[in-house]
């Protein structure tokens, strides 16, 4: 185009109008971007155009503000309520999955810059330290000599096996306010007790390794001991709770700025447990143990394991005589089996290459006061051992057996929550939770096994089954491994514990102010409140009496049950839940046995306590609605489940298409699209809700027998098709009010449709009537107005049978406008058949001017990212450009045909011919403007329009024929109709070029006119819109989200 903006073309009547105007500022700058106009003449007729157009008498900013945003016109009246792709993509480019968490007002005002923690550091050494912890110092050696390397083997394999992750706000949302209730304060309890073991465990090692004689009660008999350390267990550790709160209390930040130290520990108390094993193949380490027959003693009382000792030829008798006789003369009264054995004496870690092995496979359960014997060592027993209790003995001091080992074991696996509570310093949380928890489990799991089998390997039997180290001179058992001291394992387990009570005392409190803000156990709303930063300050108090409770308790052993059963009774309502059914089941049961070998009766209380509490939410209302899993399986339920499902309207992780499937019936009753049933049947794939509906038009009087007939012959498609879901024929006095009915008033309670499903009316032009199309235009404004998704599908019968395969293509959904996300939704759910499933698909948006066409691809591919959708993006830029010719003619045909039916009421002949002559007309239009294009392209005629000009043209065309039709030829075309038509025409071209291969192609369904005027337009937009492509699936959301990428 020339700079002189010389514009010729042919109106109806073959007149060529040249039209002039100037070159202002306006024109230049819409002519440096790229814009072009073509300018119709005035036709014959009437000096005064009908309405105004950019054409004639207009300015240039009316011009400008016609043309701004012409290529989304089709779309410009929804543009509010569904906004445009890129101007979604906006939104969500800053979206983070991450739960918020409390934040330290001191470390949120210095906070710089995203989290950069990443998957070692975030989560798979948090998880380290929280599950190698009391555990594994104080117990596992007593463990492995009571049970057997082979069953102290099972319990560790067992029990990592049973391990599943999940905090409260997992388990709510995907099970309900009910379950989450009831679970959550399970796994609060669990948590708080755990605190309670912690804090037992640190101080067992303060008074028994540490500073024993720092005990407060000191029992002055031998019997009284258990009982004076108890006492002692009481004092210290509600003290230690008490300094513990007061540190969490101050602030979470010092507790996060000790846990590297914490965390050292661990680290160097398994390098130190390691390096030991291998010391014993090289030098075993010296700590010899005393045994007086087959029973081992307590040598932190006496130095030499001997009766008596010869000093020049002097025969004295030693600290160990003394013990057991009544004096240190020889002609003492001793103990029966004192003076009936000998002293030997043993190396207590004879190490890896000892064989000792053989002897510590098997178990040696015995009752509490069982004294630790040696196996196979020799021995002459007694026949009074009245008093062996008072003699320096090792015993049992509780009565042991399988299930209470599991009991005590089981805690040690339950740590693997600490990466998921630091998601908020996560780099990318949502790859390095699962893959630093998993390699966690793996990593100390292989730590434990391995474990299991070293001790076993290297240390006594006698020695593992002393609990208290007391054969060891009160060391720790573990520690007499370790290399190069035993005082490296019982520094780090203290401080493992003390980090471990720290991180249970932070982490109880904002669980449970999570369950009370949420409101589902009214009594708790009080423990929402605290500090103005969100510190837990009562939630704080209350775990701090429930964990006094444990302490009070003061036995580790008898805390450890009450935790495992705590933090495990949820754990078979998240396997149930799980995605394969068979590990779900084994996992369940698993979780289930263990909790009853653990304690049945505590897991009885347990279970009744979570039921309890699960019928008080259920009986205060369960007011939270989160789109939980109960919700969704109650679509399947009876009358309580329709009658639950009527209360609340669905979220929108549990929205998927119900469907009400709208049929057309032949002559014979028989359904006339088959493949519609086959394409309900590739989308629902038997789940959820499926009406499949028509309408018979007549009275049901008349046509009752054929209704039923009608229904029968559905449901036999319905089979053939493999299609699951609910049949109903309704008998209406026309077709429209039939369809309107079934849209309002189809499904019953919980159980309606949200989306219609229907084939497109492809011979609507050849109609001898106009009800057809207008029945369709008036369903799809029901739908809108009922809120309800809309598909539409475009030569239904071409789409694939549900026995076909299809092999490699793709599913190209063309994503314009945002209407609720059906359009993500709908290929996901159709991949699931073995139809589609190995289609891949591709998503499409377009960019316009001012877009960043790259932004939008990395928003898009990051979009898909959080919905786990594995889709490959494009962005197609539609710059504005000048509406061409062809358009204008088309959208001029479109008028004068639709105009022609209705003010001239023809015979059916008559208006094909009219149809075909305007047609003609058109065509021959369209070449003569390309011809003198093409011919003169550099004429310039600079002429102005006049009113005298326009009268003499107009006058010397009134001799012509085709009077009739003359009103038809003087038309213009509509503006807003040129401009929808523009959209269609050009996205129509982008669509055939990148998809028209595609299997098949979604696309966003532009909404009807809001006058009924235009309806036969609204016809040929989406007509010209799918042009070209053989499978179209028009897709037209209802209003609400569809899919979510919050958790």
């Amino acid at each position: 185009m020339s700079q002189s903006n010389i514009t010729q073309f042919l109106c109806w009547n073959y007149v060529v109008c040249p039209v002039y105007h100037e070159i202002n500022s306006d024109w230049a700058d819409k002519y440096s971007r790229g814009v072009f106009f073509l300018l119709f003449c005035c036709l014959p007729g009437d000096v005064t155009p009908r309405e105004s157009s950019p054409f004639i008498n207009n300015t240039d900013q009316d011009q400008e503000n016609y043309y701004d945003g012409k290529n989304m016109a089709l779309f410009e009246e929804e543009i509010e309520s569904n906004p445009m792709v890129s101007s979604l993509l906006n939104k969500l480019v800053n979206y983070t999955n991450l739960t918020q968490g409390v934040t330290e007002h001191e470390e949120y005002e210095n906070e710089e810059g995203s989290p950069q923690m990443g998957t070692f550091i975030g989560v798979y050494l948090p998880c380290m330290q929280n599950i190698l912890g009391v555990i594994l110092f104080l117990r596992l050696t007593w463990i492995v000599g009571t049970a057997g390397i082979l069953e102290s083997f099972a319990i560790v394999v067992m029990c990592c096996t049973c391990v599943t992750g999940g905090s409260y706000y997992m388990i709510s949302r995907s099970l309900g306010p009910e379950f989450g209730g009831a679970v959550g304060l399970c796994f609060y309890l669990g948590t708080t007790f755990a605190g309670s073991m912690y804090i037992l465990g640190t101080i067992e090692i303060l008074l028994t390794y540490i500073v024993p004689n720092a005990a407060v009660f000191v029992a002055e008999k031998k019997e009284g001991e258990a009982e004076a350390m108890l006492n002692n267990m009481r004092v210290y550790g509600t003290c230690c709770l008490a300094l513990m709160a007061l540190v969490v209390f101050v602030g979470v930040k010092y507790v996060n700025k000790l846990a590297l130290v914490f965390l050292a520990c661990v680290v160097l108390s398994i390098m130190a447990i390691y390096a030991g094993v291998i010391k014993t193949v090289i030098e075993p380490p010296d700590f010899p143990i005393c045994l007086l027959g087959n029973r081992s003693l307590q040598n932190h009382n006496f130095e030499k394991c001997v009766k008596t000792e010869v000093i020049k030829n002097v025969t004295y008798t030693t600290k160990l005589w003394e013990l057991f006789c009544d004096s240190h003369h020889l002609n003492a009264t001793c103990d029966e089996y004192f003076t009936l054995n000998n002293v030997t004496e043993i190396q207590g870690i004879p190490g890896l290459l000892s064989g000792v092995i053989k002897d510590n496979m098997w178990g040696d359960y015995g009752p509490s006061g069982m004294l630790v014997e040696k196996k196979r060592q020799s021995s002459v027993p007694a026949q009074d051992n009245s008093r062996d209790i008072y003699m320096p003995y090792v015993f049992n001091d509780i009565s042991t057996f399988f299930t209470l080992l599991v009991g005590i074991y089981f805690p040690s696996v339950t740590g693997i929550m600490a990466g998921s509570n630091r998601s908020g310093d996560l780099r990318d949380a949502q790859r390095s939770i699962p893959f630093g928890t998993i390699l966690a489990i793996a990593t100390t799991s292989f730590i434990y096994m391995t474990c299991v089998v070293l001790f076993g390997a290297c240390i006594e039997g006698v020695v593992l089954r002393d609990k208290f180290g007391d054969s060891v001179k009160k060391n720790l058992v573990i520690g007499t491994l370790a290399w190069p001291s035993p005082w490296v394992i019982v520094i780090g387990s203290f401080f493992s514990c003390c980090g471990a009570g720290l991180q249970s005392l932070t982490g109880a409190p904002r669980l449970l102010q999570a369950i009370a803000r949420d409101g589902i156990v009214p009594f708790l709303q009080v423990f929402g409140h605290g500090k103005a930063n969100g510190e837990p300050t009562w939630a704080l108090l209350m775990t701090a009496g429930i964990c006094e409770i444990g302490i009070l308790i003061a036995s580790l052993d008898a805390v450890a049950p009450i935790l495992s059963i705590s933090l495990s009774v949820w754990k078979p309502i998240s396997h149930f839940y799980s995605s394969s059914p068979t590990l779900s089941f084994l996992g369940m049961s698993l979780c289930v046995s263990l909790m009853f070998i653990s304690s049945w009766y505590y897991a009885l209380v347990a279970m009744s306590i979570a039921g309890c509490i699960y019928k008080y939410i259920e009986y205060r209302g369960a007011e939270k609605e989160w789109g939980d899993g109960i919700r969704g399986l109650s679509l399947n339920a009876a009358r309580y489940a329709l009658i639950r499902l009527e209360e609340v309207q669905p979220h929108t992780k549990n929205w998927r298409p119900q469907l009400l499937v709208l049929l057309k019936l032949d002559s014979d009753l028989g359904v006339k699209h088959p493949r519609l049933l086959s394409f309900t049947t590739q989308l629902k794939a038997g789940k959820g809700l499926t009406i499949v509906s028509s309408v018979l038009e007549g009275t049901y009087m008349t046509l009752g027998a054929e209704a039923k007939s009608a229904e029968q012959n559905v449901k036999s498609a319905m089979h053939a098709e493999r299609t699951k879901g609910f049949c109903h024929v309704v008998v209406s006095s026309n077709l429209r009010d039939g369809f309107s009915h079934l849209i309002q008033s189809a499904g019953l309670g919980g159980m309606k449709h949200n989306a219609v499903l229907m084939a497109w009316p492809g011979a609507w032009k050849q109609a001898e009537d106009s009800y057809p199309w207008k029945n369709f235009i008036e369903t799809v404004r029901e739908t809108t107005s009922a809120h309800q998704a809309l598909l539409v599908a475009k030569n239904i019968d071409k789409f694939p049978s549900s026995e076909d395969r299809l092999g490699e293509g793709t599913i190209d959904v063309w994503w314009i406008v945002h209407d609720g996300g059906l359009l993500m939704l709908l290929p996901f759910l159709l991949r699931q058949h073995k139809v589609w499933r190995k289609c891949k698909m591709r998503i499409f948006t377009v960019a316009q001017m001012d877009d960043n066409s790259i932004q939008m691809k990395k928003d898009l591919q990051m979009f898909l990212y959080h919905l786990r959708l594995n889709a490959v993006v494009e962005v197609v830029e539609m710059h504005d450009s000048d509406i061409a010719a062809f358009t204008y003619e088309k959208t001029l045909v479109m008028e004068q045909r639709s105009q022609m039916l209705k003010q001239m009421q023809l015979s059916r002949n008559e208006r094909e011919r009219e149809a075909q002559l305007i047609t003609k007309l058109g065509t021959k239009s369209h070449g003569n403007l390309n011809d003198n294009a093409t011919a003169t392209p550099d004429h310039r005629v600079h002429m102005t329009w006049t009113k005298d000009k326009l009268i003499t043209e107009k006058n010397r065309n009134r001799s012509e024929p085709n009077v009739g039709v003359k009103d038809l030829f003087n038309m213009k075309p509509n503006q807003s109709n040129v401009r929808r038509m523009h959209t269609a025409v050009k996205l129509n071209e982008v669509v055939v070029n990148k998809s028209q291969g595609a299997q098949l192609v979604l696309l966003n369904m532009p909404g009807p006119p809001k006058t009924k005027g235009g309806d036969e337009n609204y016809m040929e937009f989406l007509e010209v819109l799918m042009d070209g492509l053989d499978r179209v699936l028009l897709v037209r959301g209802g209003g609400r989200e569809v899919i979510t990428i919050y958790s």
